[in-house]
């Protein structure tokens, strides 16, 4: 290679470098311009602007290496027309020299492309560091996220399968545990018995987490000068607060379960009582005061209990009866258990008015309301062919005796109003409702017949005692007996 072609490379190698380099701490500049904007600015704008600088960054960085290949090529090829016309003994020269100048060659090379490796890794540095650097509502965002599908996680046993409508199209959203038995009390006891019992050192520090966290949420909805930090850790303490309740309750559910287990029986169902009593120990958790030295059961267990009895006062009966009833019927069944077992019989009203300290009537009432209903088609018998239904008697229902006796009294009266002048048995018709069954005043009657009431009331008086007469009272006196 000639002399004027070894300068033309290196200085074309030169100036890639220099190029390189200059892109290189031009990138860099932008990078760390656009990262200090970042800050400042929103999310969505930063990121734009380092996607933007970044790609403008890299068509001239790989322009310019175009560029400065390409007018190496053709200054090369240029020289190496002109050093093809000259002698033998140049041609010669020019060999050794080109022989001699290959290693130096070499190693620029090297050292541009390590230059351009370098520069690379640190533009690549940068655009990590600036996509990293999120506001920090964002990385609580997604921190919030990820808690709540951890919860989820550990909410279902280990070989549950979850189907959302995500998986399928056609099916809409359902959760699926396998491993079920068709005892729902029995899944319901095997999935609370996984959770440990807590000491008293740990429901006092459960306790704290939960009165920090209720105190924080009531910080956030009085609270309006808040700074954002402020508010965002605040808002931590008030989710701590409610894993700690989450915790707490579920460490409990087996106590309002043996309690439950105390009111069957009576009316409601046993997961329906295990129900209410949760809703009574999720009030004794918000309550619960850790600075009196108490267990939390000894505590809770009076909310569970009143909760389990306000629920059968309000749901167990056919008929509500009011809770302040309900207690009386039940301390008179107690007492009535009492004093069977001690006297070996039946107390009588006299006996329990004497023990409950009210009167033999009261006493009465209150058995009477403590009575459970029972349906009409409840089936009697060993085989159960009959009802209870069956057995009361229909009043309305017309004996057939008696209509035969109603339509021979009817013809009889009739016959004796026959025996009477019209006027007199119109009046009597009127006056007892013989014909529709409405009877009427002596106005009504007299307005009917033009006279006036007190002479009504004679007609009247005066008709009865001809029908009095045993001639024409003797045939009526066998329907009376």
């Amino acid at each position: 290679m000639s002399p004027a072609k070894k300068t033309v490379t290196e200085s074309a190698v030169d100036t890639a470098a220099e190029e390189s380099t200059g892109t290189t701490k031009t990138a860099t500049k932008r990078a760390s311009s656009t990262r200090a904007a970042s800050k400042t600015a929103a999310k969505k704008t930063a990121s734009s602007t380092t996607t933007a600088s970044k790609a403008k960054t890299t068509n001239k960085t790989a322009a310019a290496k175009k560029t400065a290949a390409s007018k190496s090529v053709d200054k090369t090829e240029s020289e190496k027309k002109p050093a093809a016309k000259k002698t033998t003994a140049k041609a010669t020269a020019a060999a050794k020299s080109s022989t001699a100048s290959k290693p130096a060659a070499k190693k620029t090379t090297k050292k541009t492309a390590a230059k351009r490796t370098s520069a690379k890794k640190k533009i690549n540095e940068i655009d990590e560091i600036i996509e990293s650097e999120t506001p920090e509502e964002d990385a609580e965002e997604q921190d919030e996220q990820k808690e709540q599908a951890e919860q989820a996680r550990k909410a279902l046993p280990k070989d549950a399968m979850v189907i959302t409508s995500r998986d399928e199209d056609t099916s809409p959203s359902a959760t699926q545990i396998t491993g079920a038995t068709v005892d729902p009390v029995k899944d319901y006891l095997k999935q609370i018995g996984k959770v440990a019992l807590l000491n008293a050192a740990e429901e006092v520090d459960l306790a704290m987490r939960i009165e920090a966290g209720l105190f924080a949420e009531e910080k956030l909805d009085t609270a309006t000068d808040l700074t954002p930090k402020l508010k965002r850790e605040l808002r931590a303490i008030a989710r701590d607060g409610q894993r700690a309740k989450s915790h707490l309750l579920g460490a409990n559910l087996r106590l309002v379960v043996s309690l439950a287990k105390r009111y069957t029986g009576r009316g409601m169902q046993f997961l329906d009582l295990i129900q209410e009593g949760n809703l009574g120990l999720i009030r004794a958790v918000e309550k619960f005061d850790y600075t009196k030295g108490f267990k939390f059961s000894t505590y809770a267990t009076w909310w569970i209990r009143q909760a389990i009895t306000r629920a059968m006062a309000d749901q167990a009966r056919t008929i509500r009866i009011p809770v302040h009833m309900v207690e009386v019927i039940n301390k008179l069944a107690r007492v009535q258990r009492q004093m069977l077992q001690d006297l070996g019989r039946e107390p009588t009203p006299e006996e329990l008015a004497h023990e409950l300290d009210m009167t033999p009537e009261k006493v009465v009432e209150v058995q009477k309301y403590g009575r459970e209903p029972i349906s009409l088609h409840t089936p009697l018998g060993e085989d159960g062919d009959s009802e209870f239904g069956d057995l009361i008697e229909d009043t309305e229902a017309v004996v057939p005796a008696d209509a035969v006796g109603f339509t021979m009294l009817q013809r009889q009266l009739e016959s004796l109003l026959d025996s009477l002048s019209e006027r007199e048995a119109g009046v009597i018709k009127m006056r007892f409702g013989l014909g529709d069954g409405m009877p009427k005043t002596l106005d009504q009657i007299g307005d009917t017949f033009g006279v006036t009431r007190e002479r009504i009331r004679q007609i009247e008086s005066k008709t009865m005692a001809k029908l009095r007469h045993p001639s024409r009272s003797q045939a009526l006196r066998d329907y009376l007996e």
